[in-house]
């Protein structure tokens, strides 16, 4: 498709107050899953995460993120996903030291071991820096990374749909609402679709909840218990991390999944961008920034932290790229972290907006796969590539609930895009007749953000 609309990459061309603008709409982007781990924790396994904390967290993450990346890397950072089975094994612990353990304990133990998963980044960014990121692409050509990003979006698919299940009507609205404005928008209007559908669509929910209409569950379309509980001032509590051998196995192994995603998810924001992000300021230093930003929210109570798609997908929709907005996201985060009552006015959202904004969001992600494929030109008439882009789909879908083995008594979970990645690695090493080169097609490269 032509692209008439011309990449923004320093967004002080529009000024302050569009800045603001953008800077909240990838805030409304990371918030619905940022906050669903924090949810998911509490009331299903019985563990105490704060949403409080983990808003804090995710914002510091993020500007610690980019201190990393020297300022240049348009990520934001929210809730892992991949941690979620090691948050309910230990949940079920209850022999040795945590037999009769609370919760609250429980989760410290699980977040000590969330800090040490955050330092084993730090080992697979001394070896990229070591062997240098050239040879490490080498084992990450197109016809790997290309099916990875595609299985990236279409993991998060179901998610969308479900969400969206809650109330039809409305999540169409919120989807036709960004479609008509990104298409025939004019202006700030074009590069603001996100919070133009957020805003119309929580109008249009007010009125049919007003008119009785309900979602298809037969809950409120509109529920404000949650605000009206919750203070108007507070500090996000912080719980300090404990640490336990049977706890590091559990969640420290998850961050084999977690740096799998991470490799990914820069090929997908380089590949959206344009830029040599694997190369400037590097996959050591993103590694670097993401491990720590991890260890860092996990060492006072907060969830792992990653990459997200989310914001990527709000990147390819606006065309500005600058860190600088992505920066304002998370002081919005780390602001929402002091007041509960905004966060609860956000967090009243209707989840069937939040699936509407995510068909779209979702589909690009994995857009960009298939575009990076095409722009790569790889030959799917060659059986090398075609029986590798096929084992990768096939486990990146297919392995729905992840795979899960026992190392020493301890269950370890891979998640389906730790498997698909790890398996498309290996096929691509063994597997003879590879037809790519890094470096041998610049332009093909740069397309997928992986230039000289």
């Amino acid at each position: 498709m032509h692209e008439n609309t011309e990449a923004i990459r320093d967004a002080r061309q529009l000024g302050l107050p569009k800045m603001l603008l953008l800077g909240v709409q990838h805030m409304f982007a990371m918030f619905g899953a940022t906050i669903l781990v924090p949810i998911i924790v509490s009331s299903q396994y019985g563990l105490p995460l704060n949403i409080q904390t983990t808003l804090f967290f995710a914002g510091v993450s993020t500007l610690f993120f980019h201190l990393c990346s020297k300022l240049k890397v348009p990520a934001f950072l929210g809730s892992s996903f991949a941690f979620l089975g090691g948050f309910e094994t230990m949940s079920k612990m209850d022999q040795g030291i945590y037999a009769g353990m609370s919760p609250a304990d429980k989760l410290s133990y699980a977040c000590g071991g969330i800090v040490v998963a955050g330092l084993l980044y730090l080992v697979l960014a001394l070896l990229v820096k070591v062997v240098g990121v050239r040879k490490v692409m080498r084992f990450l050509p197109p016809v790997v990374t290309g099916p990875i990003i595609i299985c990236i979006g279409l993991n998060l698919a179901p998610s969308a749909v479900s969400n969206a299940a809650q109330c039809w009507p409305l999540a169409l609205i919120a989807l036709a609402v960004i479609i008509v404005f990104n298409i025939w928008g004019k202006g700030m209007f074009k590069i603001i679709p996100i919070l133009l559908g957020v805003v119309i669509s929580y109008i249009a929910a007010v009125i049919m909840n007003a008119c009785g209409m309900v979602n298809a569950d037969g809950s409120a379309i509109l529920n404000f218990a949650s605000i009206a509980e919750a203070g108007w001032l507070g500090l996000p509590p912080v719980q300090i991390a404990k640490f336990d051998l049977s706890a590091i196995l559990v969640m420290a192994p998850i961050a084999i999944a977690a740096m799998m995603e991470h490799i990914g998810d820069m090929s997908a924001i380089s590949a959206t961008v344009g830029s040599n992000f694997m190369e400037d300021p590097g996959l050591h230093r993103t590694l670097i920034g993401d491990g720590l930003a991890t260890t860092l929210s996990a060492m006072f109570g907060g969830p792992a932290n990653t990459t997200y798609g989310e914001n990527t997908g709000v990147l390819v929709l606006s065309r500005v790229f600058d860190p600088r907005v992505i920066r304002l996201a998370a002081l919005y985060a780390v602001i929402l972290g002091f007041f509960p009552k905004m966060a609860g006015v956000i967090g009243s959202m209707p989840t069937a907006i939040v699936g509407g904004i995510s068909f779209m969001l979702y589909g690009m992600i994995s857009a960009i796969g298939v575009r990076n494929i095409v722009e790569n030109q790889v030959d799917f008439t060659n059986s090398r590539n075609l029986i590798i882009a096929a084992v990768i789909l096939v486990c990146g879908l297919g392995f729905s609930g992840g795979l899960t083995f026992s190392v020493g008594g301890t269950s370890i979970t891979l998640t389906a895009l730790a498997i698909a990645a790890i398996a498309g690695i290996l096929l691509n090493a063994v597997l003879p007749g590879n037809d790519y080169e890094f470096g041998s097609n610049p332009s093909g490269d740069q397309n997928r953000g992986i230039h000289q």
